[in-house]
């Protein structure tokens, strides 16, 4: 299948990348799930040449196509500038016809200055926030969620992780919203993937909390500031500290991977203590939060199944060494195996417990691979009589 950039290019249209989109370009980021363009082509000539297009609503975009690698946004005009998105920031525009960096503002000193921090991975938190801070209040809603990301997303991702805190800055400028906040769940779920796929999701989530969004939006993931964590293993605080810390541990900000890590523990503000079990059954009662809330975003089904895998046995790898077969080998089976290994291992990672138990739960799982693919033995490593080969 062509891509939407080749089928528009073809049919004679222009085609302008904006917003994050022409900014991840700008600077060599990875895309990530959501892809924001503008073009020339209006809503006719657009359903003619994409029989899946969608129309998510105005607030969100004039049109739009889902595809297996993401969503595509269009925005219709004629302008030569564009007022869908409000940070200063975020009005360079790329032209893909012309392989050319549109700037209207005054912002390109600012955005060539990025681009040699970023790939410097400039450590000085104080020195960047000048980037994000170029609106002398923040009092829309929009734009402090577009704040966030930028802050997620922009940030060298090797910065001083206690230092210099930016989100503190932010909040001096920022107004908090004294009214219910009405976004639309498509609009909510953009924002918040454009957050997981970036190097600092915890930056853009903090700044998102502590100006009492995220209690009003997402109100199941506030709830896990209300839950204290034991300090022993935990010492960085409650449940949401512990969850921002997981973000630091991954190898890529993999979308599935990163729901699995916002969501893992949700269910523990629903929990109840059992015995020696502080919070029990939270994997289970996780993994209904989890799809109560996709659902509620607009989330596909099969992502919403895939999230509610890694929250529900999130558990399950810290006892793989010590667990019979038969209590594991469906869980071991499913290609989401690995992901939820590697979700095992950003957990562990964020606490004081170290990586021991990973690396023997990873050894578990490889020996499990080398038995299934010998044909000498079971799954379980044991022998195989002749008569059963």
């Amino acid at each position: 299948m062509k891509s939407p950039f080749r089928e528009l290019l073809e049919a004679g249209w222009t085609v302008e990348l904006i917003g994050f989109s022409a900014l991840d370009r700008y600077l060599s980021i990875h895309p990530g799930h959501v892809t924001f363009i503008q073009t020339n082509a209006d809503l006719p000539e657009l359903s003619k040449l994409f029989d899946d297009l969608q129309f998510p609503g105005v607030t969100v975009a004039d049109a739009a196509i889902y595809r297996e690698e993401g969503r595509f946004y269009f925005y219709c005009t004629d302008e030569r500038s564009s007022s869908v998105f409000c940070h200063p920031l975020l009005k360079l525009r790329f032209h893909v016809n012309r392989k050319v960096y549109i700037d209207e503002t005054s912002c390109y000193p600012v955005y060539a200055e990025m681009a040699r921090k970023v790939r410097r991975t400039e450590t000085a938190i104080a020195r960047i926030l000048p980037w994000v801070n170029l609106v002398e209040v923040y009092e829309t809603v929009q734009l402090i969620l577009e704040t966030a990301v930028i802050l997620a997303r922009y940030i060298p991702e090797e910065t001083i992780y206690h230092q210099n805190d930016p989100v503190q800055e932010l909040l001096k400028v920022i107004t908090q919203p004294t009214e219910p906040i009405d976004v639309p769940a498509e609009l909510q779920r953009t924002y918040l993937e454009l957050l997981l796929t970036s190097h600092r999701p915890d930056l853009g989530f903090i700044l998102l909390l502590q100006s009492g969004i995220v209690s009003q939006l997402w109100p199941e993931l506030a709830m896990m500031n209300t839950v204290d964590h034991s300090k022993e293993f935990h010492p960085e605080g409650n449940v949401w500290n512990h969850t921002m810390e997981t973000f630091r541990h991954r190898k890529k900000p993999d979308l599935l991977l990163s729901l699995g890590l916002l969501l893992h523990d949700s269910g523990k503000s629903l929990a109840s203590s059992s015995g020696n079990r502080r919070f029990d059954k939270h994997a289970e009662l996780g993994s209904e939060v989890t799809r109560h809330f996709m659902q509620r975003l607009g989330f596909s089904s099969e992502m919403i199944s895939k999230v509610q895998y890694l929250v529900r046995n999130h558990m399950m790898p810290a006892a793989l060494p010590r667990l019979p077969l038969q209590r594991t080998q469906e869980t071991l089976e499913s290609p989401l195996f690995p992901i939820l290994l590697e979700l095992y291992r950003c957990d562990e990672a964020s606490s004081f417990k170290g990586l021991d138990n990973y690396y023997e739960s990873a050894a578990a799982y490889q020996n499990y691979l080398r038995n299934v693919k010998n044909p000498y033995r079971s799954a379980d490593g044991k022998k195989l009589d002749k008569k059963r080969r």
